[in-house]
């Protein structure tokens, strides 16, 4: 049984990871061809870097990116924070309607927030204003979305926190800012890392919210490589996703590595303190 397990994840890994790879080789693939090898070059990641069109959705998509996890985290965990107070059976209703939005298809999240602005827009024409879809709204978009994947990542943390510490604080002369930041945010820090890292990627990797609620001048990476794809695809947009694959992997690798360190000190104290 172990063998065949072991040969089924084996498997499973093969088929995740075996196109991604794929795509890497190709972006070293001197012939323009997704079948033929024509040799090795670093030419398509020199254009990639002279392709003023793909760096401006490059910059857009790093700027809603990072902008949106800053502000889907500090909403996401103050939003599990108040959850995690509340009675079990409000929670449940919150903790329901919190998960809606993950389950619901993302077309109709699209559609819906298109429509909101839509009359948004429409309302402050009327005094004036001319507003229209742009990166703000992109921003905004996406720390919608975001925001129940963070909480999701940060209750845990505070089902797992002894409800007594931030008490003892309050009781040893901190006040409940203070209690909270130096008692509270410490013990849930690795799901707030998590879910400000899961909003960042699922951020990059966003399509069709992206593609109902960016203009003409914010056109993210999955939007313009989603354009790219009516024509040839350039080898270029291998390079780009490589470089991309190759970012996020490293930011799970030094999430996960500080986190395992965080724990293993965390046990150590707990270690000593027994002694």
């Amino acid at each position: 049984m172990k063998v065949l397990s072991r040969i089924y994840t084996t498997l499973i890994f093969i088929f995740l990871y075996a196109p991604i790879v794929i795509l890497i080789i190709f972006s070293f693939n001197s012939s323009k061809s997704r079948s033929v090898w024509g040799g090795f070059t670093l030419e398509w990641y020199s254009r990639l870097f002279q392709d003023e069109t793909i760096l401006n959705a490059l910059k857009n998509t790093l700027i809603v990116s990072v902008v949106a996890a800053i502000f889907a985290t500090i909403i996401g965990t103050l939003a599990a924070i108040g959850i995690d107070a509340m009675n079990k059976r409000l929670k449940k209703i919150i903790m329901t309607l919190t998960n809606i939005p993950m389950v619901n298809p993302e077309i109709v999240t699209g559609v819906s927030l298109l429509l909101l602005y839509s009359i948004v827009f429409g309302i402050l024409s009327k005094f004036g204003l001319d507003v229209s879809l742009g990166l703000v709204t992109l921003i905004l978009s996406h720390i919608t979305f975001n925001i129940p994947y963070v909480i999701l990542s940060v209750l845990p943390k505070l089902r797992q926190m002894n409800k007594h510490i931030y008490e003892a604080a309050i009781d040893l002369g901190c006040n409940p800012f203070q209690a909270f930041m130096k008692v509270v945010i410490p013990e849930i820090r690795p799901g707030i890392m998590t879910g400000m890292l899961m909003a960042f990627t699922l951020s990059i990797d966003d399509f069709i919210i992206s593609y109902f609620t960016s203009g003409p001048t914010s056109q993210t990476l999955s939007v313009l490589i989603y354009s790219m794809t009516r024509r040839q695809i350039s080898p270029k947009i291998n390079a780009l996703s490589a470089l991309m694959f190759v970012t996020v992997l490293s930011l799970l690798l030094i999430v996960n590595i500080r986190q395992i360190r965080e724990e293993n000190k965390a046990k150590n104290s707990k270690s000593i303190v027994k002694l």
